[in-house]
């Protein structure tokens, strides 16, 4: 079983930061993407930014140049700081992971989510 916890949430005002984290825990072997989306009230979610394993990046247009995505492979950790926040940042932001495991004699590639942590933006 693999679980992915993230921390780091909360309420901030608009141009303010914070940081989030997401550790994976379990059975791993090899942690591909690690990816950071997120869900407002009422709208699908979204692509937020993503990570590979070799640390190539890819963001949403909508924070390039505010947020950055990081990962510290020995931790299987994966961190997301969002600077210059607006009020349309808030939502609720889900890590997410394709992690490789062993079963027996068997490897496998799953994809998990967290739980969600909580990010408001007030102005």
């Amino acid at each position: 079983q693999v679980q992915l916890v993230e921390s780091g949430g909360g309420l901030v005002q608009a141009g303010g930061s914070l940081r989030l984290s997401c550790a994976a825990s379990g059975s791993i072997r090899v942690i591909n993407m690690m990816a950071w989306y997120r869900q407002a009230p009422g709208k699908e979610r979204e692509l937020v930014a993503r990570i590979t394993s070799g640390g190539n990046t890819d963001y949403a247009e909508s924070v390039k140049g505010r947020f950055t995505i990081s990962r510290d492979n020995a931790k299987n950790t994966v961190y997301l700081q969002m600077n210059s926040l607006k009020p349309e940042d808030t939502a609720v932001y889900y890590c997410n992971a394709d992690v490789g495991t062993v079963s027996g004699l068997r490897f496998g590639v799953l994809n998990y989510w967290g739980q969600g942590t909580q990010v408001t933006v007030s102005s």
